[in-house]
């Protein structure tokens, strides 16, 4: 950030910070043993609409670059209510699911449309059923840590269940400490 910047009170957008994505697979071995957690094998990348070209190179550049050697058709787009876009993957192990939502945020850097990244979120399910319900973990791009989402009928949220994930993950992976920013997912894809 330069002189000008600071004067008239610019700041430089935040960049994706993509590391901690990695150390999901093995938090997810303690999801299991303590919470009897385990993956759904489905995982969206949440961005904002860009304009132009830029969004629809992106679009197929993501297809093609997650879909090499599917042909099963484990990526799919989508739009959410609230109009953001959703990169839908779908993979039962979860190291390759990570790599994959990996992948796509790395091809939307690429693509000019970084600073749009605005979440990836991955689901959980109880194993054996019924367990505690659903869960989900969102991952924030920007600050590059997580947090629990248990989405209820109604939207109703399990916000105790919420703080028993993130207490059982806390030395696993970073988590966001200002739970304000610990928001609802409503209708989100995954």
């Amino acid at each position: 950030m330069g002189l000008l910047d600071a004067v008239f009170g610019r700041s430089k957008p935040v960049e994706p910070q993509l590391d901690a994505l990695f150390r999901l697979p093995s938090a997810a071995v303690t999801l299991q043993s303590s919470l009897e957690l385990v993956t759904t094998g489905r995982a969206g990348v949440c961005y904002k609409s860009s304009t132009g070209a830029t969004s629809m190179a992106s679009d197929d550049e993501l297809t093609a670059l997650l879909s090499v050697g599917d042909t099963e058709g484990h990526v799919s787009f989508s739009v959410d209510e609230l109009g953001y876009n959703w990169v839908v993957i779908n993979d039962d192990d979860l190291g390759d699911l990570v790599a994959r939502v990996h992948g796509a945020h790395t091809t939307l850097q690429e693509n000019g449309l970084g600073r749009q990244l605005l979440c990836s979120v991955f689901g959980f399910r109880p194993e054996p059923p019924p367990g505690e319900g659903e869960v989900q973990l969102v991952y924030l791009a920007k600050s590059g840590s997580f947090y629990p989402f248990a989405g209820r009928e109604s939207r109703k949220r399990d916000n105790e269940f919420e703080i028993r994930v993130r207490n059982f993950l806390n030395d696993e992976i970073p988590f966001e400490n200002d739970l304000s920013r610990w928001m609802a997912l409503w209708g989100n894809p995954v």
